[in-house]
């Protein structure tokens, strides 16, 4: 069924269906019984896949990366189809429009997508305010008990739940993460303010942080992969964790990961790893987007007529692998990875497992094998 839909999408600009068909979806969603329905049909039923990491309860490993949710608009719709963390962002300081459109492509030949987005988000400010928003919506309802059996099943004995609460985390809810960046207008040598900027505003708001250094399409943002660069903003974003945290208000240091892109060297590899280590990152979050356009179906003409961009999807999936073995080799498992490039199916979810990701994030894949995507995998991953 989502084939002949696919193509019918397909036949619309990329950018635009995925806006019209997240509101769509958020529109059903907006009505008890449809969510029930959504919910019971696409979220998996197996409850052992359950993970906990970086202090946190996963329901599943199977999330949804940044660059899908930019502003955080689709929570409760994405909970629904079953994913067991989503990613929102990538969040700057500052609101910014991005690069002009089109900015995002599909290769159908390939299962892939170009995009240069650069970066369009709504700001810090409105992104966190919408997050306390919909965390404080979420408290309301589950203490009430308004959601508890449609989405996520009976609560545990003894559990209860308070309005008042921070989060609505460490039992089998939905994870957020919040994936921060620079302003484009930002210079490279201030770019550790706007990641400051963007965990203090997102500290009460998120579960876990991922830097991200390592989009192709801010200009100058892939320089601050370089070891000193990173650093810079790694070391200060863990003083300010430690300040923001205290025994007094009960707040504890978030977890802070960094997102790689899968064009490093072995020894830009090395250096991530070793700063990781060094300042005691959380995980690291392998692959971003690539520029390579390498054994790619799609012909040369149609890739120049496209244009810059990061390469996303099947493409990516064998480079993506090969990063997270090796980082989860020279590393005996030391810092755990979330694993994301090229994920569609079970298959391609226990080669990233495989390797020694801890966890996955799908993004291109959900585009192409549409809202079942996590059931399918999930299924996939406790089939015998």
């Amino acid at each position: 069924m989502y084939n002949l839909l696919r193509r019918l999408l397909f036949c619309f600009p990329t950018e635009s269906v995925h806006h019209f068909s997240m509101n769509m979806m958020k529109m059903g969603c907006s009505v008890g019984p449809i969510r029930k329905s959504i919910s019971n049909l696409f979220s998996p039923a197996n409850g052992s896949l359950s993970k906990e990491l970086f202090g946190l309860r996963f329901k599943n490993p199977v999330g949804l990366a940044a660059g899908f949710d930019k502003n955080a608009l689709y929570l409760t719709e994405l909970e629904a189809l079953g994913f067991g963390f989503v990613e929102i962002g990538t969040v700057t300081p500052k609101p910014q429009a991005g690069n002009d459109k089109p900015r995002l492509f599909r290769l159908p030949k390939d299962k892939a997508l170009i995009n240069r987005m650069g970066f369009n988000n709504d700001g810090v400010q409105v992104v966190a305010q919408r997050l306390k928003d919909w965390r404080e919506m979420q408290a309301v309802n589950r203490k009430s008990g308004v959601g508890n059996k449609e989405m996520s099943g009976e609560n545990q004995p003894g559990q209860t739940w308070d309005v008042h609460s921070q989060f609505t985390i460490h039992d089998s809810r939905l994870i957020i993460g919040g994936n921060i960046g620079k302003n484009k207008v930002t210079p490279n040598e201030d770019a550790w303010k706007d990641y400051e900027i963007c965990f203090r505003a997102l500290f009460d708001c998120v579960d876990y942080f991922v830097v991200n250094v390592s989009s192709p399409n801010t200009p100058g943002l892939r320089e601050l992969q370089e070891k000193d660069s990173l650093r810079k903003i790694l070391s200060h974003l863990q003083t300010i964790n430690q300040q923001e945290s205290s025994e007094e208000t009960g707040r504890k240091p978030k977890p802070i990961l960094l997102k790689i892109a899968p064009d490093l060297t072995s020894q830009q590899i090395d250096d991530v790893i070793d700063l990781a280590l060094e300042i005691k990152l959380d995980g690291l979050v392998a692959t971003n987007t690539t520029i390579s356009r390498e054994q790619l179906q799609t012909t040369g003409q149609e890739l120049e007529t496209i244009g810059a961009g990061g390469l996303s999807g099947a493409p990516v999936r064998k480079r993506a692998t090969e990063i997270v073995r090796y980082i989860h080799e020279k590393t005996n498992g030391q810092i755990p990875v979330i694993a994301s490039g090229g994920i569609f199916t079970a298959a391609d979810a226990k080669e990233k497992l495989a390797a020694g990701a801890a966890l996955v994030q799908v993004w291109t894949g959900f585009i192409y094998e549409g809202p079942t995507i996590v059931k399918n995998i999930c299924n996939g991953l406790t089939a015998r």
